[in-house]
């Protein structure tokens, strides 16, 4: 019966799993560092399970547990690991895939903190070699196979201009050649696209992110078959430790309750204002998947059920005192690095991306100082639309 419930049901209810905890409605956090035994055989039987059995926080804690259910189920895989971050996520995922003088193949517009990890930590001292390509072209990524090429990495839609890969047409290939698949899928959410099911082999979130949803924990997770989560369970999620806290798997677990609801929410006001923004004279494009006339709105109608709240546009002038002035005017999108909370957030990637990339990495990028990225949060949209068109005045 509980296979036939929609996903929202099953995010509310935890019954069969704490049907003994005093009818409480919300489970229990287990805010232990450990967990006893009665004896030398229970203790030694517990070792022999590991994954199953809750001997130290680090491995595994019933609340951490209930949430990688809950998101498993959510995504459409056997099983998730959550970690300390969403870079701690991808940092083990890679790292499971890879070794000494392997190859990857990746997108120019991935996540910076990831780029900086396959530049700065995996080729200096790994020696891993990578390919960087847009992703929008399969013959791309075939030409960049090489005998070492253990992972294609995706990020769909990719950062800051949000291109689309095609899913499945890349998975084939890769299970053609024997090369593992990853995607961040944190601007989709399990909601709204389902890698696994086109043949992904490992999705990653940032639970910071809408899954989070109120700006409140930060997090990671893992998600694919039960054979590569309890490989990474025993390796890299034990011995790198970066662990998820009972606690803030608690406010996870909280905020799965309405991930629908406020993804709805982010979704309707972020079309409205894409398609203000996409008319107005002021802005020299939008990056949106949403939108009818994005270039690759038939995939992601194709491969994606919904849309988030992230979308980014370019202001029609290169003059960092228009830009700086229309950035710092804004009222209700606050400045701020993140996304995918109640909130709405402003940021410019240059900021950073200039200071974190090479010139080099900078220039494939193709990212401009005009270019801005907002997370449409929560607020009323009229209000929203008020702000921008304001600010947007002061470029004129």
């Amino acid at each position: 019966m509980e296979n036939k419930r929609h996903l929202n049901t099953l995010m509310v209810h935890d019954k069969d799993q704490y049907q003994d905890q005093f009818g409480a409605v919300v489970p229990p956090t287990y805010q232990n560092s450990l967990f006893t035994f009665s004896s030398w055989e229970a203790i030694e039987q517990a070792f022999e399970d590991k994954i199953n059995n809750s001997i130290y926080t680090r491995g595994k804690n019933p609340t951490v547990a209930l949430v990688e259910q809950k998101i498993a189920t959510l995504a459409g895989g056997d099983k998730s690991k959550l970690f300390a971050s969403g870079m701690a996520a991808v940092s083990a995922g890679m790292l499971h895939f890879l070794s000494a003088g392997d190859h990857i193949i990746t997108l120019k517009n991935i996540y910076g903190p990831s780029i900086s990890l396959i530049n700065d930590f995996l080729i200096p001292k790994m020696n891993v070699e990578v390919s960087y390509v847009s992703g929008n072209d399969i013959d791309e990524i075939i030409a960049a196979i090489k005998p070492n090429t253990r992972l294609i990495y995706l990020e769909s839609p990719s950062s800051v201009i949000f291109s689309l890969q095609n899913l499945a047409l890349i998975t084939a290939v890769a299970k053609k050649y024997d090369i593992a698949t990853a995607i961040d899928n944190t601007w989709a959410t399990p909601l709204f696209q389902k890698p696994l099911a086109l043949g992904i082999d490992l999705e990653i979130h940032s639970c910071s992110k809408y899954l989070g949803g109120h700006s409140d924990i930060v997090s990671g997770v893992l998600i694919g078959c039960k054979e590569l989560i309890d490989a990474i369970h025993i390796r890299e999620y034990e011995l790198l430790g970066a662990k998820m806290a009972p606690a803030e798997a608690s406010l996870l677990l909280r905020s799965l309750r309405t991930l629908d609801l406020r993804m709805d929410r982010h979704q309707q006001s972020a079309l409205k204002i894409a398609e203000f923004l996409n008319a107005h004279p002021q802005i020299a494009l939008v990056n949106y998947p949403g939108l009818a006339n994005f270039p690759q709105a038939e995939l992601a109608q194709q491969q994606m059920s919904g849309f988030s709240g992230l979308m980014s546009f370019r202001l029609k002038t290169n003059d960092l005192v228009k830009i700086k002035s229309f950035f710092n005017h804004l009222e209700l999108f606050q400045i701020g690095v993140s996304w995918g909370g109640h909130e709405s957030l402003i940021y410019a990637p240059a900021i950073s991306y200039l200071k974190e990339q090479s010139p080099e990495q900078f220039k494939r990028m193709a990212i401009s100082l005009g270019d801005m990225r907002i997370s449409v949060g929560l607020e009323n949209v009229e209000d929203l639309l008020l702000d921008l068109s304001q600010a947007l005045k002061l470029i004129e």
